[in-house]
């Protein structure tokens, strides 16, 4: 028979120095982190989780768990207690049970070091039994709970969050956005919400639409972004505004990426680049201090968008190793390797980058490197070895000395190392060694022979970005970070004849090869953002009208100079505390296929619900 909840039990006899209170209560006078060799001989009331049961000799010990640590509790009953021993003989792990007693000295080997609480321990004199627990699908505990699967622990997330490391990591992210928001309040932003249903605006993501009911057949969108809000907000005249706001994003996930996430959001009227990058580095350096007591030096490293692309092939370089791509464009212009000197006859660059002692790669590892490369649209991965003296690949035969000797000084190649090649259209090339780079890198540290501290983070600013890039899909430019950007004012004049070239006002802050955020300096005269729309990037003028027609309007009303950049505060967290998914810092996360496991959703809804929204769906139709 299981025990009835709420029950009251009287362990001893009343202790003198008694709390005066009610009988019916017990209020908590401490967390079960708090006790210390202070408090000996204090009345105190806990109340928590069972962490653990032993039994020892007839006297009981538990350890109480809240989420501000543990206290060991101690039951010594007597023989003929009836009332306690059937009690305790139902307790389990993960029961919720209310305790009072006095606080004791635990000495000499009884105390416990690793416990911030383990100089005592708390007699009961009564304890409450609030709620008694089933076996839990899993253990409750760091070490054991770090193995379990996934997709169980989200199941039971309510319990996945009693780990003391996921509570340490909500803490943490509790006093991020408390050191967020006291930060932005002493410079004086206002923090303001903008509407979570908003128009159908697609020029990034796709979106989530939400079916309006007063008007069938219309649709809001989830914001992907407060964006154009906070340029309104410009407008306004607010000047400083921030956000920490929730956006949605139809994309595929990932480790870094969920549907729904949030993002630090600031926007700043009479701005230019400087101004920006000196307030949001005083930000960083305030959060690190806050949570971490780190010290982080200011101000942040910068390279242009061309330099990170050449140097690491991505724009969002990880600079805590080396591994530098090099260009070998003009030592293989004429070479006999056909495949290198007709890509470079096409447009195309040759690039290369040494990995030191990776020359013991496995048959395994080689070709996993070059499913990678395939990936990204290689048609295999050349390399070269250099064993026992002797430069080993299928291509090296193909080399003249002199093009060997190139390598051989700009790479310093020595015994044990390898050589990745890429050739290809730049970006494309880039972009395949600088993710076999990535792998590489993860090789070498499984083999100790690549070694970064955890408390190592090096930031950087990614700079002078391309404003827009040309698709051939769509046979039109596209803007790079988004069609509200400013150009360079030294490179206004190529808008009409070259748009290619013109460098836009943006900016990404880039820590350990994790991008935490991006902004810009926006366009805020109406002609030149019209311009931008329609001749530019190619948008009918009814389109530009329709989604954008009431910014433009705004703009024609003193719209003052004004820039902004967000972050996403969960890949913040996510550094911060040290692990390499975002789904570990968010409370109730999405898996990878956007499903929620505990509530299981999505989940489909009554034909009367879409009779009510004017939708008819085809998988309803096929069902029927």
């Amino acid at each position: 028979m299981d025990l009835p909840t709420n029950v009251r039990i009287h362990l001893c006899p009343r202790r003198k120095g008694e709390l005066d209170r009610n009988e019916e209560q017990m209020k908590r006078t401490h967390h079960c982190g708090q006790l210390r060799g202070s408090d000996v001989g204090k009345l105190v009331s806990l109340i928590g989780w069972i962490d653990s049961i032993r039994d020892h000799g007839g006297i009981l010990f538990i350890d109480l768990r809240d989420r501000e640590g543990l206290t060991q509790v101690k039951a010594n009953p007597n023989s003929d207690d009836s009332d306690f021993n059937a009690t305790v003989h139902r307790l389990r792990d993960e029961s919720v049970i209310e305790i009072k007693g006095v606080v004791e000295a635990r000495d000499g080997d009884n105390a416990n070091a690793t416990l911030p609480t383990g100089e005592v321990e708390v007699e009961i004199s009564e304890v409450v039994v609030h709620n008694i627990s089933e076996t839990p699908p899993f253990p409750i505990d760091d070490e054991k709970g770090e193995r379990v699967n996934e997709d169980l622990r989200l199941t039971y997330r309510y319990l996945d969050l009693r780990r003391g490391k996921m509570r340490r990591m909500l803490k943490l992210r509790n006093e991020t956005t408390k050191s967020i928001r006291n930060y932005m309040d002493e410079r004086g932003f206002y923090d303001i919400e903008t509407p979570t249903l908003f128009k159908s605006t697609p020029e990034g993501a796709r979106e989530y639409l939400v079916p309006s009911r007063i008007q069938p057949g219309h649709f809001y969108a989830l914001p992907q972004s407060p964006q154009q809000f906070k340029q309104m907000l410009m407008v306004s005249g607010v000047e400083r505004y921030f956000q920490i706001a929730r956006c949605y994003r139809d994309e595929d996930l990932r480790a870094d990426r969920q549907m729904e996430f949030t993002q630090l959001d600031i926007e700043l009227s009479f701005v230019d680049r400087e101004e920006m990058y000196s307030i949001m580095e005083g930000l960083m350096r305030r959060v690190w201090k806050d949570t971490l007591g780190v010290e982080i030096p200011t101000p942040f490293p910068r390279m242009p968008f061309q330099e990170a692309m050449d140097r690491y092939g991505v724009d969002k370089p990880d600079t805590r190793f080396h591994l530098e791509l090099s260009d070998f464009s003009e030592t293989f212009a004429s070479s006999s390797f056909k495949v290198f000197s007709a890509t470079i006859k096409n447009g195309g660059v040759v690039k290369a980058f040494k990995a030191p002692t990776l020359a013991n790669v496995t048959q395994g590892e080689l070709k996993n490197l070059e499913e990678v490369a395939k990936s990204l649209g290689a048609k295999g991965l050349a390399f070269i070895k250099i064993e026992d003296g002797e430069w080993k690949s299928p291509i090296v035969k193909f080399f003249s000395d002199e093009e060997k000797a190139a390598l051989q000084e700009k790479l310093d190649l020595e015994e044990g190392d390898i050589v990745f090649f890429a050739a290809s259209e730049w970006e494309q090339a880039c972009a395949i060694l600088g993710r076999i780079r990535l792998e590489c890198s993860e090789l070498l540290k499984k083999r100790g022979k690549l070694e970064i501290p955890s408390d190592q983070f090096d930031f950087l600013w990614v700079v002078d970005f391309p404003l827009m890039t040309y698709e051939e899909e769509y046979g039109r430019y596209v803007a790079s970070h988004h069609p509200f950007t400013a150009p360079v004012p030294e490179d206004s004049h190529l808008l009409d004849s070259d748009p290619k070239r013109v460098r836009g006002q943006h900016y990404d802050l880039v820590l350990n090869g994790v991008e935490l955020g991006g902004g810009s300096i926006r366009i805020h005269q109406a002609d030149l953002q019209k311009k931008i729309f329609e001749n530019v990037l190619q948008i009918p003028a009814d389109m530009v009208e329709s989604r954008f027609g009431y910014m433009l309007e705004a703009f024609k009303y003193g719209a003052p100079p004004h820039g902004g950049i967000a972050f996403g505060l969960d890949r913040l967290v996510m550094i911060l505390c040290g692990v390499s998914s975002i789904r570990e810092v968010i409370a109730f996360p999405k898996t990878q296929k956007g499903q929620c496991l505990m509530t299981e959703s999505p989940s489909p809804v009554s034909e009367k619900q879409l009779k009510e929204l004017s939708i008819e769906t085809t998988l309803l139709k096929k069902e029927q």
